[in-house]
């Protein structure tokens, strides 16, 4: 039985992973901030993942064949209040300093052991193509895309001196049910739903036009999961290929709910708020052609599957 190792196992991407992996009969051991889950015998203490011995006895005794690191931290969930120097240490305590931990565990304790690391599409800052692949340039802007750079650096280091197999994610937006409502798909999602129940009105976006590369959270585990397949240890985008503008994913949602969103949502361009990142749109085909790898959902079944989850969960229909 194969084991893994999730970091950031309570997140929306580690929630799906978890899932998958279990369904293709892995051992599964998820770290969380303050908690731990596995689907196996046996307890499990908490790893603090800044911790380097706590890391390395967590390997030592799980022995995983593959090692996941999503752990992010998403500065609009957890506002400093403008405090960069903050802002900067936390992101690269959890996108830099943890990862190192656990490829320096992973390089004395398991070096046979698989490691994907999840970057973000906000590595290309302002990029010079509009569509990019694995040779645009990293040229992050914002703290976040900052981080994840050095993390994407930090593992080619480990793959380029000591031989491990450190593979790298670059993943654009992908969204769920289980995303929070601080992401503009949600937070469509959940007005659109409290329109139709009488509990708001209207929603107001700041830019309808804006075009996001949108996938679904489920189909991109399952990539990060065939990229620890392969033969040999890369990097990868994983998106879709295709952007859509916001009021694409607003129409649909309220379609879902037979409202017409025109009569629902106002622009206002005041609440758009200051953004570093040009057009992001990644090439996948990379990934494909070595993997296999198809997303399995577009944009229309994404979009009624937030929809129907979120009723569900306030239990009235349409």
């Amino acid at each position: 039985m194969k084991k893994a190792l999730i970091v950031g196992a309570f997140g929306q991407d580690g929630t799906y992973l978890f899932r998958y992996l279990d369904t293709k009969g892995y051992r599964v051991l998820g770290l969380g901030r303050g908690k731990v889950r596995c689907n196996g015998r046996g307890l499990w203490d908490v790893v603090n993942i800044l911790d380097p011995r706590a890391v390395r006895q967590c390997i030592k005794t799980f022995q995983p064949d593959e090692i996941y690191y999503l752990a992010a931290f998403h500065h609009s969930s957890e506002d400093l209040k403008g405090d960069d120097a903050a802002l900067f240490k936390k992101s690269f305590h959890v996108h830099v300093d943890g990862l190192i931990h656990f490829l320096a565990a992973m390089a004395d304790l398991a070096p046979r052991a698989r490691l994907f690391y999840a970057a973000s599409s906000h590595v290309f800052g302002r990029p010079p193509k509009e569509i990019q692949d694995e040779r645009t340039p990293l040229n992050p802007l914002c703290i976040y895309g900052i981080s994840k750079t050095a993390g994407i650096q930090v593992c080619r280091f480990y793959r380029r001196t000591r031989g491990l197999f450190a593979s790298v994610g670059i993943l654009y937006n992908h969204e769920s049910p289980l995303r929070a409502e601080s992401f503009v798909s949600q937070k469509i999602v959940c007005a659109a739903i409290a329109i139709k129940q009488g509990r708001q009105q209207p929603l107001t976006l700041g830019n309808l036009k804006a075009r996001i590369d949108w996938g679904f959270a489920g189909d991109y585990v399952q990539a990060m999961h065939r990229i620890l397949q392969s033969d040999n240890p890369d990097d990868f985008i994983i998106s879709s290929g295709k952007t859509h503008a916001i009021e694409d994913f607003v129409r649909l949602a309220f379609a879902c709910l037979r409202l017409d969103w025109n009569q629902h949502v106002k622009v206002d361009p005041r609440v758009i708020s200051k953004s570093e990142r040009g057009h992001l749109q990644g090439n996948p085909r990379k990934l494909k052609a070595i993997t296999g790898w198809v997303p399995k959902l577009e944009l229309p079944q994404l979009v009624e599957l937030m929809v129907k989850e979120g009723l569900s969960r306030r239990h009235v229909g349409t």
